[in-house]
């Protein structure tokens, strides 16, 4: 069986939310990995009826409270959070800054938990949001780590949906760096029957037991997993081309020797043209045009975005319905 925490959902039946909102088997969502198969398809489900009435759940989370604990700046995951949790009826309150600094993270987690109904954290490390799930009695939700971003690949996988519609057998390709979005994605696609293929300068591939994790997902849904030093490689046929800055927060000090690694990697017209000819360009913002990715790509009718970031915001929503709805 794949390697999943989540335990599985009844079926889903489109009625009215008051009387149908699917729940998540685990407390806390950190890893791409907490939603079982049926829960992750009951998502998916779910958000697109938020986005298609979002009237219908203006009210769903009336009287709930997020915390948002952002160690890192924001501009899509903050926003949208915010706006997710106030669109159903709720609010937030904001904390910026390293956590457990001013006092032991146990004691952030058992203070937030006493005051509001989940813990949105955006951390450097994967082991801070670890903690505070170890501690938090209310969910916890992973928001960014430098191992994981699954809400972004949640959005990704969405919008890919909304683009195509069933995703069993379309290809995905990623360039660039091996990291915590390639590692979601990675995880997402081949799960949903999608074929994953990564491209990387050697030194930059994914981290080895995430691969042993899609490898057992790829088994179990027939798809197919390449990863390769070739960007033209990963790239052709696939329906959807997607990359991330190279430097990310945290790795300033290796931006010359990566800016290097990465020369070859760059998605331009001509590495975009051995796709699919129906393939979209994907990205999770920001981008440093120029350097991952050309302004004539992103700025092109196959740029899909700000796709994916509106769909930040819906699948939040769908999120948090079933969390704490």
């Amino acid at each position: 069986m794949p390697p999943t925490a989540g335990s599985s959902l009844k079926s889903v039946k489109r009625m009215p939310v008051q009387k149908t909102l699917p729940k998540i088997g685990v407390s806390d969502f950190i890893r791409d990995l907490d939603l079982a198969q049926d829960e992750l398809l009951a998502l998916l489900d779910l958000t697109q009826q938020v986005k298609s009435n979002p009237a219908r759940f203006s009210k769903a989370l009336s009287g709930q409270y997020l915390s948002l604990l952002f160690e890192k700046p924001s501009l899509r995951t903050r926003v949208t959070f915010e706006l997710a949790i106030k669109q159903l009826g709720g609010d937030a309150v904001l904390s910026t800054g390293p956590i457990g600094d001013r006092e032991p993270l146990k004691d952030v987690a058992r203070n937030l938990d006493r005051w509001t109904n989940a813990i949105v954290a955006r951390t450097f490390s994967h082991q801070t949001i670890e903690d505070l799930a170890h501690w938090s009695r209310v969910p916890v939700i992973n928001a960014l780590t430098d191992r994981f971003h699954p809400c972004q690949a949640l959005a990704d996988i969405f919008t890919l949906q909304e683009k195509f519609g069933d995703l069993r057998g379309l290809k995905l390709a990623f360039v660039g760096d091996g990291n915590n979005v390639a590692h979601s994605l990675m995880l997402s696609s081949l799960r949903m029957g999608m074929n994953f293929a990564i491209a990387t300068p050697r030194g930059y591939e994914p981290d080895a037991e995430i691969v042993a994790q899609a490898e057992a997902l790829a088994a179990v849904s027939g798809a197919q997993l390449m990863i390769t030093r070739n960007p033209a490689d990963a790239v052709r046929s696939a329906h959807g081309v997607y990359t991330d800055v190279w430097t990310s927060m945290g790795q300033e000090n290796e931006r010359r020797k990566r800016l290097s690694d990465f020369a070859k990697y760059q998605v331009n017209v001509a590495l975009l043209a051995e796709a699919s000819a129906d393939a979209v360009f994907l990205h999770c913002l920001p981008a440093k045009r120029g350097e991952e990715v050309t302004d004539e790509v992103i700025e092109s009718p196959q740029s899909a975005v700000f796709d994916q970031a509106e769909n930040r915001l819906h699948v939040q929503k769908a999120l948090l319905l079933m969390l704490i709805g």
